[in-house]
C-alpha cells in the first residue's frame, strides 16, 4: 500500500445528529470552554501578578494551567463550530494540525505533572535543600524538557498516523481528530502503527506515573514520621490537590489509548475523550483553588484590589 492520501478532507461524526441534542451540547460546551477560559488564565494571571505565588509549585501550575488551556482550544472551538453551522467538515491539513497540538499539550501535561510532584518530594522530603534544588534554572531546564518530550511525542505520533492511506472513506467516528478512529479509517495494514501508539503512549505514562509514584511513596513516609499533627495536615493538604489531578488525568488517558482496537467502543471513547479534552481542563482550576488557601489568599487580595481600583474610577 502506498503511503499517499485520496482524501483532501475529513467528515466528523460528532456526537449526536438530533439538532436539539446539538443546541444543548453546545450550551454546555460553551459554558465549560468559557470556565476553562477563565479559570486557566485567571490562574496564569493570578500567580503572575502576586508575588507570593512565585515559587515553583506555583510556576509549574501556572504552566499547568496554560497546557489545560491549549489543549482545550485545539478541539473545543471546532466541536462549538459544527453545532452551530452544521458543518463537520475538516480538512485534511486542519485535521493533521489539530492532532499534532492536542498530543503535544496532553504529553506535556503528562510530564508537567510529574515534575510538579518532584516539586512537592523536594519540598517535603528536603525542606532544608528545597531552595537549592529548585532553583529558577532548574525549573526552566524541567519545562524545557516537557514542552520538548511533549512536541517530539506529537511529531512521532502525526508522523505514524498520516503516513497511512485513507482511501475507502473520510468519515471519522468521532468529534476531532484522534489516533484510534483515524487507524480504524485507514485502508492501510495499520498493525504498527497501533504498536507505536501503544509502546510510545506507554512509555511517556509509565515514566510519568513512575516518578510520581516514588515522590509520593517517599513524600508518604516523611508524613507519616512527622511528630505534629499540623505539619502533616499540611503537608497532605499541599499534596492532595496534586494527586488528585493526576489520578484523572491518567485514569482518562490510560482509559483511552492503553488498550487494543478490539476493545475499543467508540462511543465510551467519546464520553472519555469529552471528559480528558473539555472537562479536565476546566476542573483542575478548580481542585487547585479550592484546596488551596495561598490561592483563596492570592483571589481575595485581587478581588479587594478591582473594587478598590473600581471605586476610584467611580
Amino acid at each position: 500500500m502506498e503511503n499517499t492520501t485520496a482524501v483532501t478532507e475529513f467528515l466528523l461524526v460528532g456526537l449526536s445528529d438530533d439538532p436539539q441534542v446539538q443546541i444543548l451540547l453546545f450550551i454546555t460546551f460553551s459554558l465549560i470552554y468559557l470556565l476553562t477560559l477563565v479559570g486557566n488564565l485567571g490562574m496564569t494571571e493570578l500567580i503572575l501578578l502576586d508575588s507570593r505565588l512565585h515559587t515553583p509549585m506555583y510556576f509549574f501550575l501556572s504552566q499547568l494551567s496554560l497546557v489545560d488551556f491549549g489543549y482545550s482550544s485545539a478541539v473545543t472551538p471546532k466541536v462549538m463550530a459544527g453545532f452551530l453551522t452544521g458543518d463537520k467538515t475538516i480538512s485534511y491539513e486542519a485535521c493533521v494540525t489539530q492532532f499534532f497540538f492536542f498530543v503535544a499539550f496532553i504529553t506535556v501535561e503528562s510530564f508537567l505533572l510529574a515534575a510538579m510532584a518532584y516539586d512537592r518530594y523536594a519540598a517535603v522530603c528536603k525542606p532544608l535543600h528545597y531552595t537549592t534544588a529548585m532553583t529558577t534554572k532548574a525549573c526552566a531546564r524541567l519545562l524545557v524538557g516537557c514542552y520538548f518530550c511533549g512536541f517530539l511525542n506529537a511529531s512521532v505520533h502525526n508522523g505514524n498516523v498520516f503516513r497511512l492511506s485513507f482511501c475507502r472513506a473520510n468519515v471519522v467516528n468521532h468529534f476531532f481528530c484522534d489516533a484510534p478512529p483515524l487507524l480504524a479509517l485507514s485502508c492501510s495494514d495499520n498493525y504498527v502503527s497501533e504498536m507505536v501508539i501503544f509502546f510510545v503512549v506507554g512509555f511517556n505514562d509509565f515514566f510519568s506515573i513512575l516518578v510520581i509514584f516514588i515522590s509520593y511513596l517517599f513524600i508518604f513516609i516523611t508524613i507519616l514520621r512527622m511528630r505534629s499533627s499540623e505539619g502533616r495536615q499540611k503537608a497532605f493538604s499541599t499534596c492532595a490537590s496534586h494527586l488528585t489531578a493526576v489520578s484523572i488525568f491518567y485514569g482518562t488517558g490510560i482509559f483511552m489509548y492503553l488498550q487494543p482496537s478490539s476493545s475499543h467502543s467508540m462511543s465510551a471513547d467519546k464520553m472519555a475523550s469529552v471528559f480528558c479534552a473539555m472537562v479536565i481542563p476546566m476542573l483542575n482550576p478548580l481542585v487547585y483553588s479550592l484546596r488551596n488557601k495561598e490561592v483563596k489568599s492570592a483571589f481575595k487580595t485581587a478581588v479587594g484590589k478591582a473594587k478598590s481600583s473600581i471605586g476610584f474610577v467611580f
